[in-house]
């Protein structure tokens, strides 16, 4: 159970409309999917800015499904910056492909093209970039690499709810774009996801995987091999009442940022995380790079204040040791090849963002960061 004393490090903002919305979608005796999951589909599409979307039961089913949508075959190779949440990759092993991981840039940690350039083989498919911590990913870059080498951009844009590339939301600008709803997220259904594209015919084969390999309702003819990866009304519900506050829960994650870079001015040893040029930012967490990151988290603990860590490189990860081991160079996955990686692991931290943190508390945060580095 979470200390009450503690300020969180994430915290949904659910009030009396979401518990109203998910109420009537029971009263209504509708709680599969339903017209409130079509409504919620359409305001994502006009947010994002593509004709077409589908739900999935969450983020990494979302890129799963995505992957299997475009073409993506087992063995296939797809490209994934190192920095990212587990599920980037776990998505593409669930299809059977093998996830190649490649560094990232030392400002932004998003994917380095450089790195991915000499990561492709005559089995690469795909690439994924992640839009990581609500910052957006340079899609010049991905998509010139794309096409150079014949790619399928499968987006993952899981923390990027209303962040933008040039004017355009992230999640639209590849072949297939994967959002989640998770309870941590800027809108959330408590658990969710979502793929958005542009092509008809990649929406065609998502609405078949997505929905046990049949078009239609009610009918027991399966063209397709598929599964059940729907959600359901209820969800919907809660996402549409969130929808209608989506305003004020980025005005006031901005304001956070805000006070943290007021809070922070003149202390230099801590930065917060660049953004890509032409691009918001839309906060999913407060990350810092900061001198003894760790130690600071600590001292950030016994100060009542929830952090938590960068994620952890992919190539470091237990789960895929048996890919170092199955790779042709026994030197793949070794810290030298990501150096920007084990340094963001190494020095980052994350800051509580929430819409109702406080400006109080947002100062007790700084000043205790001030006061380790005295």
């Amino acid at each position: 159970m979470a200390d009450p004393d503690m300020i969180p490090q994430v915290q949904p903002w659910l009030e009396d409309d979401e518990a109203r919305a998910a109420a009537q979608a029971v009263a209504d005796n509708w709680i599969t999917e339903g017209p409130r999951s079509q409504e919620f589909s359409d305001r994502l599409n006009k947010l994002i800015g593509v004709p077409y979307g589908v739900f999935a039961p969450n983020g990494t089913l979302a890129l799963a499904l995505a992957l299997l949508a475009v073409g993506i075959k087992p063995g296939d190779e797809i490209i994934i910056p190192d920095i990212t949440f587990i599920g980037s990759a776990t998505a593409a092993i669930l299809v059977g492909a093998v996830p190649v991981f490649v560094d990232v840039e030392r400002q932004t940690f998003q994917i380095d093209i450089a790195k991915a350039e000499a990561a492709v083989t005559k089995k690469t498919r795909a690439v994924m970039p992640v839009h990581l911590y609500g910052t957006a990913c340079d899609m010049d870059g991905v998509a010139s690499f794309a096409k150079r080498h014949g790619l399928k951009v499968v987006e993952d844009a899981a923390q990027g709810i209303c962040v933008s590339f040039k004017n355009r939301h992230v999640g639209g600008l590849g072949d297939a774009g994967c959002f989640s709803f998770f309870a941590d997220k800027t809108l959330t259904t408590g658990e969710g996801g979502y793929v958005a594209c542009n092509d008809e015919d990649v929406y065609t084969q998502l609405r078949l995987l997505r929905n046990q390999g049949r078009l239609d309702r009610g009918s027991f003819i399966h063209p397709a091999i598929g599964f059940n990866f729907r959600m359901t009304d209820m969800q919907a519900a809660v996402g549409l009442a969130q929808f209608n506050k989506l305003d004020r829960i980025m005005a006031a994650k901005s304001q956070i940022l805000e006070w943290y870079r007021q809070g922070f001015d003149g202390l230099g040893q801590v930065r917060m995380l660049s953004n890509a040029p032409n691009a918001n930012h839309v906060p999913f967490r407060c990350v810092l790079i900061a001198q003894n990151a760790h130690a600071l988290m600590e001292h950030l603990s016994k100060s009542g204040v929830q952090t938590r860590g960068f994620f952890y490189p992919m190539h470091k990860q237990p789960c895929f040791a048996d890919l170092a081991r199955q790779h042709a160079n026994r030197h793949a996955f070794d810290d030298a090849n990501f150096p920007n990686a084990v340094f963001g692991y190494e020095n980052g931290l994350c800051l509580p963002i929430f819409p109702t943190l406080t400006h109080d508390q947002v100062q007790h945060i700084t000043s205790a960061i001030r006061q380790y580095y005295s």
